[in-house]
């Protein structure tokens, strides 16, 4: 299994499965989620509310599900609800199973790469070097079939954080 870290826009991957750190409701937001639905185009807010009727609480912190890329480059988007620090959502084990039911997911859909953003780092408030030190622990220690497993961070301070973490 390769791991690596490079800086990016995460909707131009052409890893098999790209994760979007996406909010409950699954219908778009801000940040990478609301890149993620402006350059699929309008099929995945379509599949997205029907995956959503499963859900009707809303997918839960740390669960993760697929559904179709459409316009972007890549297979699947792999749906994933990162712990929001902001509203006391401070467990590390909730973090780390983003990372591992997002290899999960892939692994089920046939995928064999993945691309992650730096999940809860932005508006959800975590640490960015806690996010990335549990982010590749999670994915190091994780059993996966995936043979590439790519981190895509938007600013050069998280590539560091990121690349520091790969390396020890």
């Amino acid at each position: 299994m390769n791991i690596e870290a490079i800086q990016g826009d995460i909707t131009k991957e052409t890893t098999d499965a790209i994760v979007n750190a996406a909010n409950s409701t699954l219908l778009g937001g801000g940040g990478v989620d609301g890149a993620i639905h402006r350059a699929a185009g309008p099929g995945l807010l379509a599949e997205c509310r029907q995956v959503r009727e499963a859900y009707p609480q809303g997918l839960p912190v740390g669960k993760a599900v697929a559904t179709g890329a459409y316009d972007l480059p890549c297979k699947w988007v792999i749906h994933t609800v990162g712990p929001n620090a902001h509203r006391g959502q401070t467990n590390p084990a909730d973090l780390a199973s983003c990372f591992t039911e997002s290899l999960r997911v892939a692994a089920e859909v046939g995928a064999t790469s993945i691309s992650f953003p730096a999940i809860s780092a932005g508006a959800y408030g975590w640490d960015p070097a806690d996010v990335a030190r549990i982010a590749v622990t999670a994915v190091t220690s994780h059993p996966t079939p995936l043979t590439l497993i790519r981190f895509v961070l938007f600013s050069t301070p998280l590539l560091q954080l990121f690349s520091a973490a790969l390396t020890h």
